[in-house]
Parts: C-alpha cells; sequence; structure tokens
C-alpha cells in the first residue's frame, strides 16, 4: 500500500508520478520551442536544416531528387501598417495552413521568420526533368493559394469584431537537390537566392535556381 506523504495529502506514490509526468512534459514542450515556430507551430530554421540533412542522406541510398521553395510574401507589410501586427500574425498563420495544404505529409513546410518560409519536397522522381515538373507544379499551386484573398476577423476593444480583407502573393525561388552531403546551407543560400531574383523580376513570380558546375542537382 502506497504511503502517505508527509503532508497527509495524497500517496507519496502519486506525488511522485505527477512530478514525473510534469517533467516529461515540460521538457517536451522545451524542444518544441526549440524546433517549432511558437506563431504558426511550423517547424523552424534549426529542423528545417535537419530535415534537410537527412533527406540528402536518404537520396544517397534512394536515388531520387527532392526540391526546396524559398519563399517571402509579396505585399506583406502593408497589413502591418494599416491594421497593426495582429492582422500581420493572422495573415502568417493562414499561410502556413494554406502551405500545410499544397504538400504531401511527407514534406516539410518550415517557417525561418517574418515572412519568408520554406518548403521542402523530398523523393519525388529519379528523373531530374520530372523531378523538375512535379515541383513546379507545387510551387505553381502555392502561388496561387497565396494569391488567393485573406479574410481576416480582428477583435476590437468594445468587444466588436472588424472584418478586413487583405491581398497578397509571393515570390518564389525553386531548387532541385539530390545528395550532396554537408551542403544543407548552401542550398538553402542558392534557393534563398533565387527568390531574391524573384523578387527583383516583378513578384508573384518563380525562379529556379542558377545550375552550378559540379553539383547533382542543378535546378
Amino acid at each position: 500500500m502506497a504511503r502517505s506523504s508527509s503532508g497527509g495529502g495524497r500517496p507519496a506514490t502519486l506525488n511522485f508520478l505527477t512530478d514525473i509526468q510534469d517533467r516529461v512534459e515540460m521538457e517536451s514542450q522545451i524542444r518544441s520551442l526549440a524546433y517549432h515556430d511558437s506563431l504558426t507551430q511550423l517547424p523552424n530554421r534549426v529542423l528545417m536544416r535537419d530535415r534537410l540533412k537527412q533527406a540528402l542522406a536518404s537520396h544517397k541510398r534512394l536515388p531520387r531528387y527532392g526540391a526546396l521553395m524559398f519563399l517571402d510574401l509579396d505585399h506583406f507589410k502593408p497589413v502591418n501598417d494599416a491594421h497593426g501586427h495582429v492582422a500581420g500574425d493572422l495573415v502568417l498563420i493562414e499561410v502556413a495552413q494554406r502551405l500545410m495544404r499544397c504538400v504531401r505529409e511527407t514534406d516539410t513546410v518550415a517557417r525561418f521568420g517574418g515572412d519568408e518560409f520554406v518548403v521542402m519536397l523530398a523523393d519525388l522522381h529519379e528523373d531530374r526533368p520530372t523531378s523538375l515538373a512535379q515541383a513546379r507544379n507545387v510551387a505553381d499551386k502555392v502561388l496561387r493559394s497565396l494569391s488567393e484573398p485573406y479574410h481576416l476577423n480582428l477583435p476590437q476593444e468594445d468587444g466588436s469584431v472588424r472584418h478586413v480583407m487583405h491581398e497578397c502573393g509571393a515570390s518564389i525561388g525553386l531548387l532541385l537537390f539530390h545528395s550532396e552531403a554537408g551542403s544543407e546551407d548552401r542550398l538553402l543560400q542558392r534557393a534563398d537566392s533565387a527568390m531574391y531574383r524573384a523578387k527583383e523580376a516583378g513578384r508573384q513570380t518563380i525562379v529556379l535556381a542558377e545550375p552550378q558546375p559540379g553539383d547533382m542537382a542543378c535546378a
């Protein structure tokens, strides 16, 4: 029979088990905060880099291509300026949800901070042209989804709700990768550079990363 604690409350065994459960839950929350974005609950930069590293290792065993989409929202700043950061946060949450609906469960969607997101498509195809076509189809789907209007319900101090509609799109840098071990940061930088070229090209568009000599996964 479990002994009672010295305070005459619950049995000591129950207190011990409760303490363990609380500690496990706290450790789980800490891990989640370390690897996920607190606003959107998406993986963050650290977890995306780890997932990319795993994908590169996997593609060494299975000769398939993957793809990275580095995207930045177009015309996002005006919603913050006009309606405050609550409205901006609602847009970012909706962007995360739309991105998740555009990809498979095996893919990864991450928020890198601000209005930058990265999508990793894993295990596309053994053939590069086919993989590029698959990745381009997903990028087109993402572009269409993110360009649809955002309907925001903003709570007011008097308890009412103000409805706001905002429109924004995205500029996307697209990159194919294969099995370049130790090259996670370089691949992300190349996808990021392609995204900035998409901005310069007029926004709301997709730009393929420039091929580099010696790359197995030039997009």
